[in-house]
């Protein structure tokens, strides 16, 4: 049986520019499902694993900055999207959950594949929505339309995010054979005009007069996709000496101009000779601990730049959110400032130039570990490429080896290691570059899934650093000096990746040395019909050892160079 408004809700998204499904195959979502795979507009696929669907789906709207419809049937398959949903929420990235549900009457009844399904995001959703049951007066089905048009436009207004539909359904469920789908009705299709963030004169005028009690200006860009147009202002600020640009990789904003290596040098530099007196932010997180509690102890004022939307307080020194375009507002800024402090410009910069020149003679004479083998990688990796990172040791080992050309994506919303391989299947979907992630054995043994579908995805690239164990727990200080480290924090495991590229047509290769990784590298980039996975044996230990060594190091060069006193 048709039920029209479902087909309409299709038609909406269709109508509204949302083309990407992944669907979960079920039964109670049926009447969902179909009206999808019919729509002659739509690109579905099908994936068996809700949490792998979910963040794969995320993958994609990452790229595309646009919704991306995720359906799946009754019971624990929707709560199975929670870690992607609340992914995608902090990150600010759209999603339209559809779920199937029961009637409401049948809830608590012991009824089969039945859960509390309303509301199940939490506040990890920016709206929830329940679709009518029924449709036999017109106001059900014009609520119905309205609830379509709401969802796609709020999933993709400004900061986007996701949104839950949930749809209670009697049976029967499926359509007859004779049934046609009609995705030409005329609908209500609902426009959001959004005005651009300006400042107003008044604003400026203020904002100039108090800019010039600050002689100390240090900008920290979040987590953001890259953007020609804000590197150049930033470059253009470091390089005029008006502020200090720091950059951690996730930003996407780092240069030769920007500071990239704070994470090694904040923890031995003189605080007061990098303090400033005004933070000016924008995007969203940072990766870098040492950073942030350096900024949180700085005593500095703080600025966060938005269009609009929640702004934290993550350097406890909130004290103007400015909801205006960061674009315009850094122009602005560029014209209104005079050039900063030089001691502190001075000191920033030859801080940082020191540790990159330290840190590419270290990394070239050091043991053959994960760093150096992230290292290698990357220095042949395709410019124009996707840089995916797991997190734990991954995205932190890049972070400490400085700009990188390839756009760099990594799940920092809730930092969790539960969708990175999924996260770059998704991405493959949606362009034909090099997807290359980098990730370790507990977060690629845990997403294994995200190989389990019908479609190629041979662009994509794994360097696998397989430890047999977590361990990022051995750089912690409190885990790492707990006698039971290895049993319940490094959680080892015996797995390897042979038997799950034979599963899923990989090309695979394992190497322990040095000068095998190099072999393996040497094409590993160049197309193919296959994806490629180079499993990188490492042992935790050794890791641990190798990174404390370099860092002591360039602890004692920094020492010695007289950068402090």
């Amino acid at each position: 049986m048709i039920i029209q408004p479902i087909v309409d809700l299709v038609a909406i998204c269709a109508r509204k520019g949302v083309k990407n499904v992944i669907l979960s195959p079920g039964s109670r979502c049926a009447p969902i499902t179909l009206a999808f795979a019919r729509h002659p507009e739509m690109h579905c696929r099908t994936i068996s694993d809700e949490r792998s669907a979910a963040f794969i789906a995320l993958g994609m709207a990452q790229q595309t900055q646009k919704p991306v419809v995720l359906v799946c049937s009754s019971g624990t398959a929707s709560l199975n999207y929670a870690p992607a949903v609340a992914e995608a929420y902090f990150q600010e990235i759209p999603l339209i959950v559809i779920t199937a549900d029961r009637p409401t009457e049948w809830i608590d009844q012991w009824d089969g594949q039945t859960i509390r399904q309303e509301k199940i995001y939490g506040n990890h959703i920016k709206k929830d929505f329940r679709f009518p049951d029924a449709f036999s007066h017109p106001d059900q089905s014009w609520h119905a339309h309205r609830i379509s048009n709401e969802a796609i436009n709020i999933a993709a207004a400004y900061p986007a995010g996701p949104v839950h539909i949930n749809i209670p359904l009697r049976e029967p469920f499926y359509p007859s054979a004779t049934e046609k789908f009609n995705y030409s009705l005329p609908l209500p299709s609902v426009d959001q005009v959004h005005s651009g963030g300006a400042l107003t004169e008044d604003q400026k005028i203020q904002l100039k007069n108090q800019l010039e009690r600050y002689s100390r200006i240090l900008i920290v860009p979040g987590q953001q996709r890259p953007n020609p147009k804000l590197q150049q202002l930033l470059d253009q600020l470091m390089m005029e000496q008006r502020a200090v640009v720091v950059t951690d990789t996730i930003s996407n904003l780092q240069s030769e101009h920007s500071i990239n290596y704070h994470d090694q040098f904040i923890p031995v530099a003189e605080a007061e000779k990098l303090s400033p007196d005004l933070i000016i932010s924008f995007g969203k997180s940072i990766i870098s601990k040492s950073l942030k509690l350096f900024l949180r102890s700085s005593g500095a004022e703080h600025w966060h730049i938005r269009p609009n939307g929640y702004i934290p307080d993550t350097y406890q020194g909130l004290t103007k959110q400015l909801f205006a375009d960061p674009a315009s507002f850094l122009t602005f800024l560029g014209q209104n400032i005079s050039k900063n402090d030089p001691h502190f410009q001075e000191y920033w910069t030859q801080c940082d130039q020191h540790l990159a020149d330290r840190l590419k003679q270290e990394l070239s004479h050091a043991e053959f570990g994960e760093w150096k083998a992230i290292h290698q990688a990357l220095s042949l990796m395709p410019g124009k490429s996707k840089l995916h990172l797991a997190n734990s040791m991954a995205v932190r080992y890049v972070n400490f080896l400085g700009p990188r050309p390839q756009e760099v994506i990594c799940n920092r919303g809730t930092s969790g290691i539960d969708g990175s391989n999924s996260t770059a299947v998704g991405c493959t979907f949606t362009t034909k570059e090099m997807v290359t992630l980098i990730t370790g054995d507990m977060a690629f043994f845990y997403d294994r899934n995200a190989f389990w579908n019908n479609y190629t995805f041979n662009n994509l690239r794994v360097i696998l650093l397989n430890n047999h164990a977590g361990g990022i727990f051995r750089i912690i200080d409190g885990p790492a000096m707990q006698p039971e480290l290895e049993e319940f924090f490094e959680t080892k495991q015996a797995l390897s990746a042979e038997n799950l590229a034979r599963e899923f047509n990989f090309h695979y290769k394992q190497v322990t040395l040095e000068e095998d990784y190099l072999k393996a590298l040497d094409g590993f980039f160049q197309p193919s019909v296959q994806p490629k996975i180079i499993e990188v044996i490492t042992d935790s230990k050794n890791n641990t050892s190798i990174l404390k060594e370099i860092k002591a190091k360039l602890k004692a060069g920094f020492q010695n160079s007289g950068q402090v006193s």
